[in-house]
């Protein structure tokens, strides 16, 4: 084994065992998934001091919360992941970390909700870069019976990150204010990306998988080939309506504390800090390992148990949401981030292992399209807007309330959703992988 600084792995690469250099892999992708997600809540935050700054409604920033990034994050995502098909996957995620921690630092600069505006807009372009090529470097660094754990590790960046939002950005907002929390986030982005790029080696592609061939190929036959899978179907919904109640809450989760309780800004993101960093991780981690357990038996397994996990999320969090007290809205929080988070690992592993091992950035990416651009777009904006309509009428504090409480209908969505991949799960994975359906 050489050392972390070497060239490229060997192209006879194509052993299944796990060596120690594959986790190191892993750890380095979580820990730039962890600054993307940094990078991407902390926004959220710091919502209610630019609110009383700026002077902005629920509906901007719903807006800049979302849309705002949203739109090139997934505009540009498909193209990138068309380029990491074919080119070193490595330099693209690198490249992509140096830039959205630069943006996200010059959003600190923002004088007004344009600039604030192009500076989240930067943000997305970088963030686009990211996972569709991390996602297919682990692919090629663990085989299929461990990628439901390995990209449940992965998906552990979106705890941490929010576990180090929520802590950094609440002590530096109420000591140094909204403005410093960007640049303290942003600026370590940029130096993790310089370490990616002279440590992680890229890998041969399809080195995990028996007979993957390595040519990539056009964007109309990927689509179609992704297209033509019942399961891609079922997990393109499932997942969309899960992340869209994931983000509706968790972007408006410190405006709901703060107006609901009057509390201060770290008396909610202490709280909320340590919650992501358990109950959201325990929730991430089980998804994974329990379905790389019980999917070798049954794998419908893989998308069976992310649908209780969300159906634990509905009575839960209508408990957070209407609670008497703060101990209780943050105690009914802890079961809702674990169910939240079951979904995570095998949503992702399942579109690595349908997809052929040439088209995964692509795969992935083209989930993160339709995903993001729905959920990450227009959750916080259904949420702001909404508020905003019912603070007529109830006022600010039961408005909000109200808005977020609409969010059980999606996770109701991806319920069903997750529960009819499971039946179609089985068939399509002998497809893809030749082994027999069970």
């Amino acid at each position: 084994m050489r050392d972390i600084a070497g060239g490229p792995a060997p192209a006879n690469r194509t052993e299944t065992k796990t060596d120690p250099y594959s986790w190191y892999v892993l750890a380095i992708l979580t820990l730039v998934y962890t600054f993307n997600f940094v990078d991407r809540q902390i926004i959220a935050i710091v919502s209610p001091a630019i609110k009383e700054e700026l002077g902005l409604s629920d509906s901007v920033l719903g807006l800049l919360k979302g849309l705002a990034f949203a739109v090139l994050y997934t505009l540009l995502g498909i193209p990138i992941a068309w380029a990491a098909d074919r080119w070193n996957r490595v330099n693209i995620v690198s490249l992509a970390l140096a830039v959205w921690s630069a943006f996200t630092a010059m959003s600190g600069l923002a004088a007004n909700a344009l600039q604030l505006t192009l500076a989240r807009i930067g943000v997305g372009i970088g963030e686009a870069g990211g996972s569709p090529p991390s996602h297919s470097i682990i692919s090629d660094y663990f085989p299929k019976e461990k990628r439901s754990t390995a990209l449940s590790i992965y998906s552990l960046g979106i705890p941490f990150g929010q576990t180090l939002a929520f802590l950094a950005g609440g002590w530096v907002l109420e000591n140094l204010g909204w403005r410093n929390a960007f640049f303290v986030v942003g600026i370590p982005g940029v130096a993790l990306a310089i370490l990616m790029k002279f440590t992680v080696r890229e890998p041969e592609r399809g080195a995990q998988d028996a007979g993957a061939r390595a040519h990539a190929v056009s964007f109309r036959q990927g689509a179609a080939r992704l297209l033509a899978i019942p399961s891609f179907w079922g997990l393109l919904v499932a997942a969309t309506a899960a992340s869209f109640t994931g983000y509706g809450v968790g972007l408006w989760a410190v405006d709901y504390y703060r107006r609901t309780f009057e509390l201060s800004y770290q008396e909610i993101t202490i709280p909320l800090g340590v919650l992501n960093g358990t109950a959201y991780v325990l929730g991430t981690y089980l998804g994974g390992v329990l379905t790389d357990r019980f999917g070798r038996k049954n794998k419908g397994a893989y998308a069976f148990i992310p649908a209780l996990g969300m159906l634990f999320t509905i009575p839960v969090g209508l408990f957070q949401l209407w609670a008497p007290t703060p101990f209780w809205a943050f105690f009914w929080a802890a079961p809702f981030l674990v169910g939240l988070g079951m979904y995570l690992g095998p949503t992702w592993a399942l579109v690595q292992t349908l997809a052929p091992a040439n088209m995964r950035a692509f795969a992935v990416a083209f989930m993160f399209f339709i995903l993001n651009l729905i959920a990450l777009g227009f959750a916080p904006l259904w949420v702001g807007a909404l508020s905003d309509y019912f603070a007529n009428a109830f006022g600010e504090v039961k408005g909000l309330q109200i808005a977020m409480s609409t969010l059980v209908f999606t996770s109701a969505i991806s319920v069903g959703a997750f529960f009819w991949t499971a039946r179609k799960l089985p068939a399509d994975w002998a497809k893809a992988t030749g082994e027999a359906a069970n």
